[in-house]
């Protein structure tokens, strides 16, 4: 992938560095910075991680190898990571508490809540890839936004976004941690930035907030305890021992977020595409819970929420309705369901009957 600038058109490669970031502004993105390429201890933790199984039923993790820590394995010739964020608080949204204090409410992400983003990311990285090609010439490149075995963190750290707190997301210390990550691996020898330093000190709120104690030591996620891992990632049955603690999340979980203090600085984003849809800011479960499986194609139609499919939303929405209050509604809704024909669905249906003594 590497090619050398013809000479008679050398490149400044510190100028370019600054007119990406400026770039990378007017595309919407609100941060650039540039991380080599060595990743060495951060790839002893990630092996060490999936030797403990803390990643669960996701596979592609381990099988991947080490091409998620060595981007050069990835794509080879790769010198530079160009790393940015993208906001995505929806300050339209309902207020996530009064959502989270409602146990008939369905509560999902706040990332979820409006356009899948991978799409727009990265159509915004190839717009910068563009740019950077029109002053360059042709260059190696290759623009991801967990789209593909990459250490997205670790890369945005080291290029100068944020350091990887307690909770193991990446937080900044002027925007919280309220972002999309994407990133641009390149074959430009551009000047690398400095890595963030870390700012948690002794606070631990996202611990101490975790509903299912999923955060098992400062900077270490068991992703098998993880309402987002629980009702996103994991395609079987929710263990049960867990399903009390999910309470109204029915598509992943914000808590650690929604506690830490740096958040205070988050601003909301100015992506009309990341605004609520379809009420999902605060819909009753009951409601949701009816939808057909047209109906959730419709509704999910360009959302992150899709990927899960139809059985899965009714497992989940199954489960918060085990944990809401027992109202004649609720219990009718899940008796609607009772003969749904996934073995799934109706095991989390029949759990959440017992639970509210109807089985």
């Amino acid at each position: 992938m590497n090619r050398p600038p013809a000479a008679d058109n050398p490149i400044d490669y510190g100028a370019l560095a600054a007119q990406i970031r400026s770039w990378a502004l007017e595309l919407g993105f609100q941060q650039a910075g540039i991380a080599g390429i060595e990743l060495a201890a951060d790839e002893l933790r990630l092996l060490e991680w999936l030797r403990a199984g803390h990643h669960g039923e996701m596979d592609y993790m381990a099988r991947h190898g080490t091409r998620r820590s060595r981007p050069a394995e990835l794509l080879p010739g790769t010198l530079r990571v160009i790393s940015l964020r993208m906001d995505y608080w929806p300050g339209t949204a309902r207020p996530a508490s009064a959502v989270l204090d409602d146990p008939a409410c369905a509560y999902v992400s706040r990332y979820a809540l409006g356009r899948d983003y991978h799409k727009l990311v990265r159509q915004r990285l190839q717009r910068l890839a563009d740019r950077i090609s029109a002053v360059t010439g042709p260059f190696g490149y290759r623009a991801f936004t967990d789209s593909a075995p990459v250490l997205e963190k670790p890369l945005a750290r080291n290029a100068g976004l944020g350091w990887i707190g307690k909770h193991t997301n990446l937080i900044n210390e002027r925007a919280g941690s309220w972002f999309f990550l994407g990133e641009l691996y390149t074959d430009l020898p551009l000047p690398v930035d400095r890595p963030a330093d870390d700012h948690c000190g002794d606070c631990h709120a996202c611990i101490d907030a975790c509903p299912t104690g999923a955060i098992i030591a400062p900077y270490s996620l068991d992703a098998r305890r993880c309402i987002s891992y629980l009702t996103i990632e994991l395609r079987g049955p929710i263990p049960e021992a867990l399903r009390p603690l999910i309470g109204n999340r029915i598509y992943g979980c914000d808590d650690c977020q929604l506690v830490c203090p740096w958040n205070r600085f988050a601003r909301p984003t100015g992506e009309s595409d990341f605004a609520p849809r379809h009420a999902l800011d605060g819909s009753m479960l009951v409601q949701l819970f009816d939808w057909s499986k047209q109906d959730f194609d419709r509704h999910t139609r360009g959302s992150a929420i899709r990927r899960i499919g139809h059985d899965c939303w009714l497992r989940n929405i199954a489960v918060a309705l085990g944990n809401a209050p027992a109202t004649p509604a609720i219990i009718a809704a899940l008796e609607r369901r009772r003969a749904h024909p996934s073995v799934l669905v109706r095991e989390h249906v029949e759990w959440a009957l017992r639970r509210h003594g109807s089985a």
